[in-house]
C-alpha cells in the first residue's frame, strides 16, 4: 500500500514503481474506477485499458483489467503499448463508460502511472476525479482484501469479460478522415521521427509510407530505461535528433513523447522550436489554411502570441489552470478548433477532446506543405503577423517544507516591480502571475504531479526573459 495517500495530480497518478506504483495499489485505483462506472450507470458500456511501453506496464495493465472484469465489467484490453490519443479515440468509438491508460507519460523510466479517461475521451475533469479518489480512499481504510474484487486474467478471456483489441486500424481511418494522408505522401520530404523509446513508435512510419516521403525513426525500439533521455520532447532531450535533421539535411523532425499524446519540432536548421511557438503555429494553421473558425482554449502558461491571433482573426481565447482536465471540458462547451497547453499537448475539435501527438504532427506537416515554407520560415512569418515572443522555464526540486514557504512568501507580500518593469496584474488562478506593463510575464507555481517549482517568463526578447527568471528565483529563494 502506498505511502503517501494515491492522488490524481493535472493528469492522472505517478508513483515510482515498487516504491508507490504497485500491482496492490493498481489494484486499489482500478476498482475506484469500477465503482465510479457503477455509480454513474455505466457499467454496461465496458470500460478500455491501455498502456505504455514502461517496465511492466503491459501486466499493471493486466492487474487492472482482472479487477474490473471482476466486478463485472466488460474489458477492451489494448494488445500491444497504445499511445494514449489512440486508446482515447477508441473511448467514443466503441461507446465505452471510460479508459484507463498505465503510463507516465514524459516521467523518468523509475515511474508508471494511471490516467483515466472520460467517456468522451478527454481528460476526466475535476468532478470525476473526486469521486474515484473518494472510493479509492475509501477502498485504502476499509479492509483491502475484501473491497477488491478480482477474476483471473484466463478466466475473465473464458467468461468474454476481456477481449483483446489493436485500436489502430479504426484511428488511422479516422485521421484520413481529418487529413488528406494520400497528399502529404505523394510529397517530396525527408522527415526523421523520434518516438523517445515510446508508445508512439511505427505510427507516422505506418502513416505516411508507400509514397515519396524519406521517413527514418529513431529510438523506436522499446526500452524502459529512456537511456540517455527522459521521455519529454523539449531541447535538452532531443540532442541526437537534432543532429541528425542537421547531418542528413532532413526537413524537419519530429518527437513525441513517451505516451504519444505531446509533441516536439525540430526545424530544417535543427533548432528546437519551443511549444508556444508549434502551438501558436498550429492555431495559424487552423485559422489561415483551414479556414476553421470556433475558440481556441488555452492553459495560463501558453503564450500571449494565441490571444493576439484571437484579435487578428476575431475568434474567442479562453484560459484555463494548468492541466489538460480543465482544457478538455471547455473544448466540449465552446465548440473549440483547438486547446493546447505549454507541454505541448494539443486537441483538435472533428477528433476527441484530448491531446493527439500524431495528429498535431501531420497538421504541422500539412502546414508546411500547403504554405511550401521550411518550419523557420513559418516561425517568421508568424512572426510577421504577432511579433517576435521568447520565453524560457526553469523547473526547482522542492522539499515539502520549502513549498509551503514559498506559497507563504507569495501570499503576504505584494510584489510591485520585476526586472525594472511595473507589474500591472497578478492572477493566482494556478500560481502566481504577474503581468507587467510592456505585455510580458512571469509565472512561479508549483507542479500538480511533481516536487517542483516552475517558474515561466515571455517577453519580447530572451534578454528579458532571463532577467523575469532571474528575479523570480530570488522572490522565492532559489
Amino acid at each position: 500500500m502506498s505511502k503517501t495517500p494515491i492522488k490524481f495530480g493535472t493528469d492522472g497518478w505517478r508513483g515510482v514503481i515498487a516504491e508507490d506504483f504497485t500491482f496492490d495499489n493498481v489494484r486499489i485505483c482500478a476498482q475506484g474506477v469500477a465503482d465510479y462506472v457503477k455509480q454513474s450507470g455505466l457499467s454496461e458500456r465496458g470500460l478500455v485499458i491501455g498502456y505504455d511501453t514502461r517496465f511492466a506496464s503491459e501486466d499493471f495493465a493486466a492487474a487492472a483489467a482482472e479487477v474490473i472484469a471482476g466486478n463485472n465489467i466488460k474489458v477492451h484490453l489494448c494488445l500491444k503499448p497504445t499511445p494514449t490519443p489512440v486508446v482515447s479515440y477508441t473511448v467514443p468509438a466503441l461507446k465505452a463508460a471510460g479508459a484507463i491508460i498505465i503510463t507516465a507519460s514524459h516521467n523518468p523510466g523509475s515511474w508508471n502511472g494511471f490516467k483515466y479517461k472520460s467517456e468522451e475521451g478527454a481528460s476526466a475533469p475535476n468532478e470525476i476525479i473526486s469521486r474515484i479518489e473518494k472510493n479509492i480512499y475509501q477502498l485504502t481504510t476499509d479492509s483491502y482484501q475484501l473491497s477488491i474484487k478480482r477474476l483471473a486474467l484466463d478466466k475473465a478471456l473464458k467468461k468474454g469479460l476481456i477481449d483483446y483489441l489493436d485500436p489502430s486500424p479504426p484511428y488511422f481511418r479516422h485521421l484520413a478522415k481529418l487529413i488528406d494522408i494520400e497528399e502529404l505522401r505523394k510529397q517530396k520530404l525527408k522527415v526523421i521521427v523520434d518516438p523517445m523509446y515510446g508508445a508512439g513508435s511505427g505510427y507516422f512510419k505506418t502513416l505516411l509510407q508507400d509514397g515519396n516521403i524519406e521517413l527514418t525513426e529513431i529510438n523506436s525500439e522499446r526500452n524502459p530505461l529512456f537511456p540517455e533521455i527522459q521521455p519529454e520532447p523539449i531541447a535538452k532531450n532531443l540532442t541526437k535528433l537534432s543532429r541528425l535533421v542537421k547531418e542528413q539535411k532532413a526537413n524537419f523532425g519530429l518527437a513525441t513523447d513517451g505516451d504519444a499524446d505531446r509533441i516536439g519540432i525540430i526545424d530544417e536548421k535543427g533548432n528546437f522550436l519551443n511549444q508556444h511557438q508549434v502551438f501558436a503555429l498550429l492555431c495559424l494553421y487552423l485559422l489561415e489554411v483551414r479556414g476553421e473558425r470556433g475558440a481556441i482554449v488555452k492553459t495560463l502558461t501558453s503564450t500571449e502570441m494565441i490571444s493576439k491571433l484571437g484579435k487578428i482573426f476575431a475568434v474567442p481565447v479562453y484560459e484555463t489552470p494548468v492541466g489538460f482536465k480543465y482544457v478538455a471540458p471547455l473544448m466540449i462547451q465552446k465548440k473549440a478548433i483547438i486547446g493546447g497547453e505549454e507541454s505541448g499537448g494539443y486537441g483538435f475539435r472533428g477528433h476527441i477532446p484530448e491531446r493527439d501527438g500524431i495528429l498535431a504532427g501531420l497538421y504541422f506537416l500539412d502546414f508546411m506543405v500547403k504554405m511550401s515554407k521550411t518550419p523557420s520560415q513559418l516561425l517568421d512569418y508568424l512572426y510577421s503577423k504577432v511579433g517576435p515572443h521568447y520565453y524560457e522555464r526553469i523547473d526547482s526540486h522542492l522539499t515539502k517544507g520549502k513549498r509551503q514557504a514559498i506559497v507563504e512568501r507569495l501570499a503576504s507580500a505584494p510584489i510591485d516591480t520585476i526586472a525594472g518593469g511595473k507589474v500591472t496584474k497578478v492572477d493566482t488562478t494556478d500560481g502566481f502571475r504577474f503581468f507587467l506593463a510592456d505585455e510580458s510575464w512571469l509565472l512561479i507555481r508549483l507542479s500538480g504531479t511533481e516536487p517542483l517549482v516552475r517558474l515561466y517568463a515571455e517577453g519580447e526578447s530572451l534578454e528579458k526573459v532571463r532577467n523575469l527568471l532571474n528575479e523570480g528565483k530570488k522572490i522565492i529563494g532559489i
